[in-house]
């Protein structure tokens, strides 16, 4: 099989799997709606900027990464 087409299967299984973990883990763990999380709101205008949840999650895949590349 062609690498770049494993990559790609690879990639879109990940992907399913997390968006299952965000959908299940969602109400255990409030990701998107963690303290420090930045939102205006005002009438007819919402910003939202998850400054705190994009800094967990890149911890969190750091620490996946470091992992992978330790074992390997």
């Amino acid at each position: 099989m062609n690498p770049v087409a494993k990559v790609l299967i690879i990639v879109g299984v990940v992907l399913v799997i997390a968006g299952l973990l965000w959908q299940v883990g969602g109400r255990f763990f409030p990701l998107g709606r963690l303290p420090g999380d930045i939102v205006v709101e005002k009438p007819g205008f919402r910003f939202y900027f998850p400054i705190v949840t994009c800094i967990v999650i890149s911890v969190v895949l750091s620490l996946i990464s470091y992992l992978f590349r330790l074992f390997k």
